[in-house]
């Protein structure tokens, strides 16, 4: 805590190291704490928690999906890099989707607080998903421009005087789907993991698609149970249910017939029940 008496957790992925043909596998985390006065105290990864068991089944894939897969787990494992120009482009390219009007200054600049950054030093944050994490924020960013806006600048609902910060948020949202689809396993062994898989071999895309689903789905959850930032793990608790529930319906065929989706949709369709 800083002599603001502002204080957070955050989350640091542990991926790196792991052995994935561990059937033992740990859902633990290193929890690493830091002080930000605007976040407010009570921001931490609800994904860090370990599930009921570790004695789970796993499913078998086809050599398509293993591959689909091993190509996400190598998205996964990459650490972001400040040293490395495509990660830096890529972080520019991130604030030009969320202020194009506003020039930045530097990629450590006290402007990167307004996206909801801990500090002027983004770099600083992605421990919690790694360049993934900021590849989910560019690709809502640009293939969702008015959901994103929406999100980032709180346009939509009766909005909390103390609310999340957007892009620790989304930090939070990408770590949270590699462990609720249990991503750094040599497969899955649960089922909402499998369906997923199921999704990724019809579209690569499909979880930086999820991503945009669960990010729209947690603020509408957010909304819905009138939070502030001390509900932030109840929040995110709330919508891993959802999220679950939603992926293992009996007529969800692709991403994009989830209930959740048309909360995110450019043209929303009649919504579904969810």
């Amino acid at each position: 805590m800083d002599d603001r008496g502002g204080s957070f957790v955050a989350v640091r992925r542990i991926s790196q190291g792991l052995e994935r043909g561990n059937t033992c596998h740990s859902t633990s985390a290193e929890v690493v704490a830091g002080s930000a006065a605007w976040l407010g105290r009570g921001l931490s990864c609800v994904c860090a928690q370990r599930r009921e068991s570790d004695a789970r089944p796993s499913f078998d894939l086809t050599p398509a999906q293993e591959d689909c897969l091993q190509r996400l787990q190598n998205r996964i494992d990459i650490a972001y890099d400040s040293s490395i120009p495509e990660h830096q482009n890529a972080l520019r390219a991130l604030w030009n989707a969320a202020f194009p009007e506003e020039v930045l200054r530097g990629l450590i600049s006290e402007q990167w607080k307004e996206m909801g950054w801990q500090g002027k030093d983004p770099s600083t944050d992605f421990r919690g998903g790694g360049f993934i994490s900021l590849e989910n924020l560019l690709f809502f960013a640009r293939s969702f421009p008015k959901s994103f806006q929406d999100l980032l600048r709180k346009q939509e609902g009766d909005r909390s005087v103390w609310e999340y910060p957007f892009a620790v948020a989304g930090v939070n949202i990408t770590f949270m789907l590699i462990q609720m689809l249990d991503l750094e396993a040599v497969k899955p062994r649960t089922m909402v993991g499998a369906t997923f898989l199921k999704f990724l071999s019809e579209n690569e895309s499909a979880f930086d698609l999820l991503y945009c689903i669960t990010f729209k789905l947690m603020d509408h959850q957010w909304l819905a149970m009138r939070a502030s930032y001390m509900d932030f793990n109840t929040v995110m608790k709330a919508t891993r249910r959802q999220l679950e529930r939603e992926l293992l319906l009996e007529d969800i065929t692709r991403l994009e017939d989830l209930p959740s989706y048309s909360l995110l949709a450019r043209n929303p369709k009649k919504k579904r029940r969810i």
